[in-house]
């Protein structure tokens, strides 16, 4: 099995975390694509191999993509189609960690006819929640109910929100303000965000959880005929949604993304000393009984290359290392559309990368009768 030239395109946070993480493994050698050649000096002078790339020029992408066997895209959503065609034009497998609907139709146009692998969608949420919820529904005859919930929190909230910036200021707004993906009455349909609050508590914490977009993935197409419903909440303190929904719909801020974002970008400070937890339960027949599944997984900020990285940073990135691994090592289709619920959850685990889920904290399955 051999080692894979990898070309990360986007040299912000998140593709700083994937090239630390491919930096670590003696398996990837790795180069760093930019529109700015001031984003790739700290990467140059790290020892990473580097190319400056307009990412909305595909031509000049294809020949910067020429020769390596993975593409992975840790650029803004609205570059996807272009850094995507670029990709399959340059004959490399293709990944990115994007939400947004329109951006991943278009991943799967560009994968019907490709000789390579699309796999899009591959961070937490969508991504690493798809694949736990995928092999939560598998262990039921008939599923009935799954439920997904996620959440990115500071370990230590001290405004009124009780919220960090953990990651993308402009993908947290789309989630708060898109339309939602579910399963209901065993019918796909669109929820409002924001709705079907929930309040629950796990190992003394208080949380609540409510609809958010994009973080199902591919999962209610997959799982429609198959389940009566299906369902994605964000995970937050409690308080949080109400003044949320006030800001947004009240104040009218919904349609004032960019306010939004520099609100948020200029009153809420960044930390590393977050938490991401999942909180999954599923329910349907198993010999003939009603049962219960749940499945919890905790992540804490954790050192790598000597430096202390925050566990959104570590799980977004994991989750999309961890699934380029399976596939250089055979275990994914090297072509065409890959969900995330192609994924074998023992299978992502046991990657060099899957160690970064609950690492130092919890990892378990609950079962109910």
């Amino acid at each position: 099995m051999r080692n894979w030239n990898v070309c990360i395109v986007g040299a912000g946070k998140i593709g700083t975390m994937i090239a630390e993480l491919l930096k670590a493994s003696p398996t990837y050698s790795v180069t760093m694509v930019d529109s700015e050649f001031a984003n790739l000096a700290p990467f140059q002078q790290a020892g990473f191999k580097v190319a400056q790339a307009d990412a909305g020029d595909q031509a000049a992408l294809t020949r910067a993509f020429d020769g390596f066997d993975a593409v992975i895209s840790a650029a803004p959503f609205y570059l996807t189609p272009t850094i995507a065609a670029a990709a399959k034009a340059a004959g490399a497998h293709y990944f990115d960690l994007t939400e947004d609907v329109a951006a991943t139709e278009a991943v799967r146009e560009l994968a019907k006819d490709s000789k390579t692998a699309f796999m899009p969608q591959c961070g937490l949420a969508p991504g690493f929640v798809g694949i736990s919820g995928a092999h939560l529904a598998a262990q039921f005859d008939t599923l009935d109910t799954l439920a997904l919930r996620v959440g990115a929190l500071p370990l230590y909230p001290t405004n009124a929100l009780k919220y960090n910036l953990t990651w993308s200021t402009d993908g947290l707004i789309n989630e708060y303000c898109n339309p939602c993906d579910v399963i209901e009455g065993g019918e796909r349909i669109k929820a409002a965000p924001l709705e079907a609050l929930e309040d629950f508590g796990l190992d003394g914490v208080d949380y609540e959880c409510f609809n958010t977009s994009g973080g199902l993935g591919t999962l209610t197409e997959t799982l429609l005929g198959k389940a009566r419903k299906v369902s994605y909440r964000t995970i937050r303190y409690p308080g949080h949604r109400a003044i949320i929904k006030m800001l947004l719909q009240d104040l009218q801020l919904e349609t004032r993304r960019d306010l939004m974002g520099q609100i948020f970008e200029t009153a809420l400070p960044r930390t590393d000393q977050d938490v991401v937890l999942i909180f999954s339960t599923a329910t349907g027949w198993i010999d003939g009984e009603y049962r219960e599944r749940s499945f919890v997984n905790k992540s804490l900020a954790g050192q790598v290359n000597g430096k202390t990285w925050g566990a959104i940073q570590l799980t977004t990135a994991a989750g999309v290392t961890g699934v380029m691994d399976l596939m250089r090592q055979g275990k994914l289709p090297a072509q065409g559309f890959v969900r995330q619920e192609d994924v074998r959850l023992e299978d992502f685990m046991q990657t060099e990368f899957g160690r970064y889920f609950g690492k130092g904290e919890l990892t378990r399955m609950v079962s109910a009768a």
